[in-house]
């Protein structure tokens, strides 16, 4: 029996269905208006189409305060939906925390900094670089923090700064690099102007260039290392000159997927490498994609197996916040990470009940790691809690749209008999990662390739006497296209074609409880501005459990 501060009482009203209840998140796949940038409207999706006619059916918010972002304004995104699918609470996530940890002004006055600056500050000191996602979409970082970096890194004494953007197109406009690059050289200029050695040193696309996740390909890391910190790759004078230069030899490519730039002076040099002796802050305060490069900078010699990093600079390094709670990655960062508690993932556990957590490599980590806030180890260990990885095609993800849909269902259906779970966690990665790639056409057939998945699963549960709640994480292939901010119609460019769109949406996400069970519960109209925290709660009755006090309040009740 679980200790009683861990005990959950009977559900009143809804008993557990026999066998499994499965959650399952169809990564970016929001409900957007039918037109032609909608993937899912232009697929042809006869199952999943038919239970959205189903009598319980609804829409959850997925973007916003809804899950612990500053405003309204401010996408979902995979980490922050998994955190708050796990936790039932809504947490203020790591835009927010940096957000008001720059505005307080407590980020500049921590331990951390105060260590960072001691190495750049002296006139003799090493240089500050800082090294992240530059763009403002607010999903893995914001360049207004790296802008209060450098200011204050200035205002303390600071004289060389070294910035390693990283080009986004994907939480922001697939081609909208200059906008980002354009003025932050200029800003360097003027801090120049005024005696700071301030320059943009490297650089590449965010899917080729350091910023690998679940470690799918570190290749992309090793690109990153050789390019930032030891200032080999293809020289240019600039960064604008670089992104110019790589979009005259390839018109259609976009920003996430072009690859490593070096800055180089005059004399072919690189204006930037870092040395013994510099500070490193990687500004990202999403974990998933800093977690590897962070590793590259931290593991002692002869623990990295990875790549061959070369002499490898003893430098000062920070991260954002803390991207991996259990590891202790990195060992120093400027923000403290949420504090999430008692997950339903803890909770089942503490009852006894089985988990099976299962997707590919692009996914597993959201379905282990955030769902369970942000904890790298199963609760309960294995005999409780099985996670099961896909592993992941390392090609881009428009050239196989269906990705491992097909193996994901395979293998749920397996663990179920095998493992003989009460509760299942799957991710279906097709619609946002392929609706990242910018390829209406290919995500069509992502669509289409998890309907024919969905299918199968759902049938296998239902003959499991099992019961599924079907949901989204956030929006992305429901909106592939540009629309203009005053009129809302979709946008084209001069030459008459679709503008289009890679970034996550603000779209609601659907809700669908179907298998054993279903037809005796309605969706609880009383519950105002649902988002996806209350889907924990939902989760837990359909277990047939009452979930504690505090968490958002259950979506579902019995007739």
């Amino acid at each position: 029996m679980p200790s009683p501060e861990w005990t959950l009482n009977k559900h009143p009203d809804i008993i557990a269905p026999p066998g499994p209840v499965c959650l399952v998140i169809m990564d970016g796949v929001g409900l957007g208006k039918p037109d032609e940038g909608n993937a899912w409207h232009l697929a042809h999706t006869p199952f999943l189409d038919g239970l959205m006619k189903g009598p319980v059916v609804g829409r959850v918010a997925a973007h916003g305060v809804a899950v612990g972002m500053p405003t309204n304004s401010d996408m979902g995104n995979s980490e922050v939906g998994h955190n708050a699918l796990g936790a039932g609470r809504v947490f203020d996530q790591g835009a927010k925390l940096v957000q008001n940890a720059v505005a307080d002004g407590s980020l500049f006055k921590g331990d951390t900094w105060k260590w960072v600056m001691e190495a750049v500050t002296p006139a003799d000191g090493g240089t500050l670089h800082l090294i992240g996602l530059w763009s403002d979409g607010n999903v893995h970082s914001h360049i207004a923090h790296a802008y209060a970096i450098m200011d204050n890194a200035v205002s303390e004494g600071v004289r060389r700064i070294r910035i390693h953007p990283l080009l986004d197109g994907r939480d922001v406009g697939e081609t909208s690099a200059l906008e980002y690059i354009e003025p932050l050289e200029a800003q360097l200029a003027k801090m120049r102007d005024a005696g700071v050695d301030a320059r943009v040193a490297s650089g590449g696309g965010r899917m080729v260039t350091t910023m690998d996740r679940y470690e799918a390909d570190w290749a992309v890391v090793e690109r990153g290392w050789e390019a930032h910190v030891h200032g080999k790759g293809r020289g240019f004078a600039s960064a604008s000159a670089a992104i110019a230069q790589y979009r005259d030899e390839l018109p259609d490519i976009i920003d996430q997927y072009m690859q490593p730039f070096v800055v180089v002076d005059d004399d072919g040099k690189p204006v930037g490498p870092i040395r013994d002796g510099d500070a490193v802050i990687f500004f990202n305060f999403r974990g998933d994609r800093a977690l590897e490069i962070t590793r590259a900078f931290e593991a002692p010699e002869g623990d990295f197996p990875h790549f061959d990093r070369g002499p490898v600079p003893k430098v000062r390094y920070a991260g954002m916040m803390e991207y991996d709670g259990d590891l202790k990655v990195p060992q120093r960062y400027l923000v403290e990470p949420p504090q999430i508690d008692r997950t339903l993932g803890q909770y089942l556990a503490k009852q006894g009940v089985r988990q099976l957590a299962i997707s590919e490599t692009q996914k597993f980590g959201h379905v282990t790691y955030f769902f369970n806030g942000n904890n790298s180890e199963p609760f309960g260990g294995n005999d409780l809690e099985r996670w099961v990885e896909i592993p992941s095609d390392r090609v881009e993800f428009d050239q196989r749209p269906w990705m491992k849909a097909a193996d994901i269902t395979d293998r749920t259906l397996a663990e179920i008999d095998a493992f003989n779970p009460g509760f299942v966690r799957l991710n279906y990665a097709n619609g946002d990662m392929v609706g990242h790639t910018g390829n209406v056409r290919a995500a069509r057939i992502a669509m289409e390739s998890l309907d024919l998945s969905l299918s199968r699963l759902v049938k296998g549960i239902v003959a499991r006497k099992g019961l599924l709640l079907i949901t989204a994480d956030h929006g992305n292939c429901e909106a592939m296209i540009e629309r203009d901010k005053k009129t809302g119609a979709l946008k084209r460019n001069e030459d008459g074609e679709f503008i289009t769109r890679t970034n996550h949406t603000r779209n609601p996400v659907p809700v669908v409880a179907v298998g054993h069970g279903a037809d005796r519960l309605l969706w609880n109209h009383g519950v105002d501005g649902a988002g996806l925290a209350n889907l924990t709660a939902t989760t837990l009755s359909l277990l047939g459990y009452r979930a504690p006090g505090d968490y958002e309040g259950e979506l579902l009740h019995a007739k």
